[in-house]
């Protein structure tokens, strides 16, 4: 059986708003401002081997997929190309990153077929909506968080809008600059 499993970077006051810089936010790029160090690449590196396939909502998807084409130099843009991607859109008409698929209004029921049909990771990253979303319907089985250190004062928060959730501390560690946390349902 397969994992949800949430991954995320975030600022110390919790905003998940674009860490790459590339959505026009007054702060954006901000993840790169910080060393995560070799420590940090094997913590995003091992989650991504683990991953089947990638659950996205539609702003992360249409982000992702203008960027990630151009990045296949390596094994890690090589992954995030090929491996499938699931998109959750109410909007979006069509999903032409390679191996993407649209999910409809019974995503809820659609996630929890593929929970159940696949035996890797089902990695959601950004997707703030979605996340929420999840974690309403009780799917996210692990929560992974890179957070850095940096304070923004403003921007999206990545749980804003979540339920009360209760989740346990699985790991914390030290990645350069960053604290890498896993959480997981108990």
């Amino acid at each position: 059986m397969g994992r949800v499993v949430v991954t995320e970077f975030v600022t110390l006051d919790g905003v998940f708003e674009d860490p790459g810089g590339a959505e026009e936010f007054e702060h954006g790029g901000w993840a790169f401002k910080a060393n995560r160090g070799p420590e940090g690449d094997a913590f995003k590196g091992d989650e991504l081997r683990a991953a089947e396939a990638q659950l996205l909502g539609r702003v992360t998807y249409e982000g992702f997929a203008q960027a990630w084409p151009n990045m296949q130099g390596d094994w890690f843009g090589q992954k995030m190309n090929e491996m499938p991607k699931y998109v959750v859109s109410s909007t979006l008409q069509s999903a032409d990153w390679n191996n993407s698929t649209i999910l409809g209004e019974d995503w809820v029921e659609q996630v929890k077929r593929l929970r159940s049909e696949l035996g890797g990771d089902i990695l959601v990253a950004g997707s703030g909506r979605l996340v929420a979303g999840l974690l309403d319907a009780d799917l996210v089985d692990e929560l992974r968080l890179m957070v850095f250190p940096t304070v923004l004062g403003r921007g999206r928060r990545l749980l804003d809008g979540a339920p009360p959730t209760q989740l346990e501390l699985v790991s914390a560690a030290k990645a350069a600059d960053t604290v890498t946390m896993v959480y997981a349902r108990p």
